[in-house]
């Protein structure tokens, strides 16, 4: 679908604050198991890493690189003014696809997807500036693409959310509650990656509660080669937000596309930072092909608060698959056939 650049001011509701809109500074001149079947949690890993090991801050003279430099230091075209009132957007071809960015706006597009950046791009002197950042951690991962020729084993911890009395969210159409539907979405899942040559493990296989922690634990019990954590939205008021997210964890230094409250140090950084590019390729490719189930597109994400993602050790994403709290979206959710579609569409995405 097209970039929609007016829906950057919509209202957050009350479980989705506004995003970050502070224009930051000019640029200057273990053993086998059955699989499906959890094992006991051992202890979790360390979230965080000592201050040394974190990455350092970039010298201002390289914090903003405009993408006209960037382009020419990569044998690409110049990029292209689409319009400079009321505010400047460009796009840029790549080999890989094409970028579209709009001046002060965090959300961008990649063939025409939806994702949102960490900083405001600057229009300056007739050129639009890219926080080095946003490059690195965003645009350089989407240019070199997924490549997943390393080896011929691959596991996959499916992660089913909520789960006993941690019931979730609870459906506007039925009063299902949330646990019930990402169960059976995982169900659906599992023998499909199979036999797509995944070894699959789910985090749970019946209605029980397992803590954030566990769940972190048994992928790395299991040395997950990728961990996917199952949800449906809510959000409060009227029932009309709708649509499909996905979430990866915030890169260092970046600041989080959604907060919901909590605390957002840029400076942290966990053990899945190690995996800011793989996190973001898996992402996007899930996130465009679950858009053929039919949601509307809210966007790939970056969120620091979620546990379940942080200490993990191997690419981690956690896919909200529509909003309970939307009457209309919840039918669908209940509806096994949309569970169906839902589970084929990534199955599809990790062939």
């Amino acid at each position: 679908m097209p970039p929609n650049w007016d829906g950057e001011h919509d209202l957050p509701t009350a479980n989705e604050p506004a995003e970050t809109k502070t224009a930051p500074p000019r640029p200057a001149a273990v053993a086998p198991a059955t699989p499906h079947t959890p094992i006991a949690a051992p202890s979790p890993p360390t979230e965080a890493r000592p201050l040394a090991d974190r990455p350092r801050s970039l010298p201002p003279e390289q914090t903003w690189i405009s993408l006209r430099r960037w382009a020419a230091e990569r044998g690409f075209p110049a990029p292209h003014c689409l319009s400079v009132a009321p505010l400047a957007s460009f796009s840029q071809n790549t080999t890989n696809g094409v970028l579209l960015v709009q001046e002060g706006s965090l959300k961008a597009y990649w063939d025409q997807l939806e994702f949102r950046l960490g900083f405001n791009p600057q229009f300056i002197g007739g050129q639009i500036f890219l926080h080095a950042l946003d490059l690195e951690k965003n645009v350089e991962p989407l240019l070199r693409g997924l490549d997943r020729t390393g080896g011929a084993r691959r596991v996959v911890v499916i992660d089913p959310g909520h789960g006993g009395p941690n019931r979730g969210t609870r459906s506007a159409a039925d009063g299902r509650w949330e646990k019930e539907l990402t169960l059976d979405w995982a169900l659906r899942l599992a023998p499909l990656l199979e036999r797509s040559g995944w070894q699959v493990f789910l985090t749970r296989t019946k209605d029980e509660d397992v803590s954030l922690a566990g769940r972190v634990a048994i992928a790395e019990a299991r040395q997950a080669d990728l961990f996917l954590s199952l949800h449906f939205n809510h959000a409060s008021g009227s029932g009309d937000q709708a649509g499909l997210e996905t979430y990866c964890l915030t890169p260092a230094g970046m600041p989080s596309s959604l907060t919901r409250g909590y605390g957002d140090d840029p400076d942290q950084f966990f053990p899945n930072n190690a995996f800011d590019a793989e996190n973001f390729q898996y992402a996007m490719k899930l996130h465009r092909t679950l858009l053929q189930a039919g949601l509307p597109d809210r966007g790939v994400r970056r969120a620091r608060f979620l546990t379940v993602l942080r200490g993990q050790k191997r690419p981690a994403i956690l896919i909200e698959g529509g909003y309970l709290s939307n009457p209309a979206e919840a039918a669908r959710i209940g509806q096994a056939e949309y569970r169906q579609q839902l589970a084929e569409a990534v199955a599809k995405a990790l062939e």
